[in-house]
């Protein structure tokens, strides 16, 4: 796949360079960037479109809030590919209903200063998580041990029939799991938590998983 060169006069030449660059480190983040700002500048990508429409749908908070979550995490990382690539290489991003949880691991307090400051920026983002772990290298033996733990602890979730899976997301940082998302009630909640704990190398498990609320109560 190429990508367009420094001469190019396109606005985007210059975000599609340091996606390049990027994707030498974290491959995962540089294709949902790609996908997504190719989405908000007008061109088109069609993926499983029927498939994840239906999915969105029956998500709690439906297919307008999962497209909102989506444009929203669209631009965190935008400006995060904006501000430089270490922010996009090292932290993490999950947005589930307009709440940004920023994940990762770094040395470099103020890296995750301005995380936090950069997606305050963007509009329509409720609050925002800031889970980034300070002081530690991460090496390729902890990327490739998160993202096991990361895939059983989905796969742990889809198959169990007392959960809807479909309302949690998942990172996972130094062994460390964060859950963010909707619980239909408190023993799913805990359900999903000791899934989660039961993995090899989970050493913690940090919840941002709300309670689904009753009818007649406000979000």
């Amino acid at each position: 796949m190429g990508f367009i060169s420094e001469k190019a006069t396109h606005p985007m030449s210059k975000i599609f360079k340091m996606i390049s660059l990027a994707g030498q480190r974290r491959p995962g983040i540089v294709l949902f960037v790609m996908f997504a700002i190719l989405g908000l500048t007008g061109c088109t990508a069609i993926v499983g479109a029927g498939a994840g429409i239906g999915v969105a749908a029956v998500q709690e908070r439906g297919l307008r809030g999962k497209t909102e979550d989506i444009r929203l995490e669209a631009l965190v990382l935008k400006k995060f590919l904006n501000a430089g690539l270490e922010l996009t290489t090292v932290i993490g991003v999950e947005v589930y209903e307009g709440r940004v949880m920023l994940t990762g691991a770094t040395r470099d307090n103020k890296l995750s200063d301005e995380a936090v400051r950069l997606v305050w920026e963007v509009n329509g983002v409720k609050d925002v998580i800031n889970e980034i772990q300070l002081d530690r290298n991460a090496t390729a033996i902890d990327f490739a041990q998160d993202a096991w733990i990361t895939t059983q602890l989905k796969s742990n979730l889809t198959f169990d029939s007392d959960i809807m899976a479909i309302n949690y997301a998942v990172e996972t940082v130094r062994g460390r799991v964060y859950l963010i998302g909707v619980a239909q009630n408190k023993t799913e909640l805990s359900k999903v938590i000791a899934h989660a704990s039961a993995i090899k190398h989970v050493t913690n498990v940090i919840s941002h998983v709300r309670l689904k609320k009753k009818p007649f109560e406000a979000l």
